[in-house]
């Protein structure tokens, strides 16, 4: 009895399909590919005799490949179509571009099985789809998470040496998505080693490649990458750059993320918008200010907006260089873009009012961001203030902003009270700051070196001898107080305590600096 053909049609297509246990179908000597499914079971059909039968595991997911071989198993057979469940059809259409046309459109709209079907039955009748329409389907096979397919897609066009860049670039995704990053970097670099992979390397393959670098911030193989892309004539994209400085900058790389961009400009090449905050972000760390402001206004002619982190780092940027001026328009372009300042914001003016010498300004402007409540208040805005303090020797003003931050519930570091000090020391206000000492004690804050130093000498020129000699003894030897004591004492023309505590340097192993063996020496000729 014969069997019944099926007729479906797919468009203008016609497809006749038999059940799998005919054995009329005259498609030649046919064996039946493993089905590589993601649980491990694969059920193979002999179309020879009709029977099922059970094949063994093999799974491209189970594997742990180190080269290219050990994904791309090739056992010298001729392609099989895969044993998946899906049919295999009779094509009365056999024009290869119409079918692969045809396998354009269903992987478009993302009809994997009809998709499928269609690969497996051209490549059972001998007719090979070009490489645009298989690539089309590797896309759809990714989207759908079909992932053992892809590998089987990719072998059948490997064998063919129908591959293009776009290929290999979709098969690294789907070994990331399977293996990881690592391993598509490694499977990268087995195919690079073959020419006859390379030779079809293009520009969307490195694009990829640099992306899944980024994934693990693998900057060394990005960098890499970059180089050999270059040596190969290959001009890059506003993604390939985008994705470059991206990462380069993420990485703490900011001069090659400028090297990037310094490219992309001769290849005449715009940045993208995300390119364009990274950029701003190397040229402060870089100290390149008006490389900075060049790309902010180069946003701003192009209709961008850009945002206030963006706005924050341009002005702490022009702060650092002193640019006042430009500073303050800068500011007022992120208030005229709607932003609202925040602490960032307000901390990179006090800084840039600071870095000019305007010290009685930067008071002046935290008073007001205090009196209005224009932000939080942190540790950074209230030294900022301090340190203008300590320049002006306004202790009265700094002690006054020191209970304050503490009663506000901020956490009152060790820099913060040495500012105090300092600020004290300046304005010869010795017990005031042995008072602030005392007190950061009661509240278990530990003094460092600095502390020490700027105590020691405010203790001097306000002639607490004893009180120096007090700190020498409670602190573990430090050859810089010993120094600065003793240099003190010369300048108060107190010679004897200053040989005192050279003898007592000396005898716990401390050597002098120049300065003070210079200093002892010529004050004993004069006076012994």
């Amino acid at each position: 009895m014969k069997p019944k053909r099926r007729r479906l049609v797919y468009g203008s297509l016609k497809m006749e399909s038999f059940p799998s246990g005919t054995t009329r179908m005259c498609f030649g000597k046919v064996c039946c590919e493993l089905d590589r499914s993601l649980n491990g079971e694969t059920m193979g059909l002999d179309w020879e005799s009709g029977s099922k039968r059970r094949t063994e595991e093999i799974s491209f997911l189970e594997q742990k490949p180190e080269n290219l071989c050990d994904f791309l198993v090739e056992n010298g057979s001729e392609e099989k179509p895969a044993a998946n469940g899906n049919r295999i059809h009779f094509l009365e259409e056999r024009n290869e571009e119409m079918l692969s046309k045809r396998l354009l459109k269903l992987s478009r709209l993302n009809k994997v099985r009809s998709a499928m079907e269609l690969f497996d039955s051209m490549r059972t009748l001998g007719l090979q789809p070009n490489a645009h329409a298989c690539n089309s389907l590797l896309s759809c096979l990714l989207r759908n998470g079909n992932l053992q397919k892809v590998f089987i897609v990719f072998e059948f066009m490997r064998t063919k040496e129908n591959v293009t860049g776009h290929t290999y670039s979709l098969f690294l995704k789907a070994v990331a998505e399977v293996k990881g990053c690592d391993s598509a970097l490694r499977m990268f670099r087995e195919l690079e080693k073959d020419p006859k992979h390379k030779s079809n390397f293009d520009v969307i393959l490195y694009n990829t490649v640099i992306s899944l670098c980024g994934r693990i911030n693998n900057v060394y193989e990005t960098e890499r990458i970059w180089r050999v892309m270059k040596s190969d004539g290959q001009i890059g994209t506003e993604v390939t750059y985008s994705l470059l400085v991206s990462i380069f900058v993420r990485c703490g790389r900011s001069e090659l993320a400028l090297d990037a961009y310094d490219e992309m400009i001769y290849n005449k090449i715009s940045p993208r918008e995300d390119a364009m905050y990274a950029l701003i972000n190397a040229c402060t760390k870089e100290e390149k200010w008006d490389l900075a402001l060049k790309i902010f206004q180069s946003m701003l002619k192009k209709g961008m907006k850009p945002n206030l982190v963006a706005c924050n780092t341009l002005i702490n940027s022009l702060g650092k260089a002193g640019k006042v001026g430009l500073v303050f328009k800068v500011y007022s372009v992120a208030k005229s873009l709607g932003h609202k300042p925040d602490e960032y914001t307000w901390n990179a003016l006090l800084t840039a009012l600071y870095k000019a010498n305007r010290y009685e300004d930067v008071l002046q402007l935290f008073d007001m961001i205090r009196s209005e409540n224009l932000c939080c208040l942190n540790e950074y805005l209230y030294n900022t203030a301090m340190m203008s303090c300590q320049k002006l020797g306004s202790w009265e003003k700094a002690v006054k902003l020191l209970y304050e931050m503490e009663g506000s519930g901020l956490t009152v570091s060790t820099s913060s009270y040495n500012l105090v000090i300092s600020a004290c020391e300046r304005s010869r206000q010795s017990k005031i700051a042995l008072r602030v000492y005392e007190h950061m004690a009661q509240r278990d804050c530990k003094p460092d070196t600095f502390t020490y130093l700027s105590l020691v000498r405010s203790c001097i020129w306000g002639s607490l001898w004893d009180e120096v000699k007090d700190i020498l003894k409670k602190v573990e030897p430090d050859v810089s107080l010993y120094n600065a004591a003793i240099h003190g004492m010369c300048l108060r023309r107190e010679f004897k305590i200053a040989k005192e505590l050279y003898v007592e340097m000396r005898e716990m192993g401390l050597e002098p600096d120049g300065k003070t063996r210079a200093m002892m020496l010529q004050n004993l000729k004069k006076h012994y």
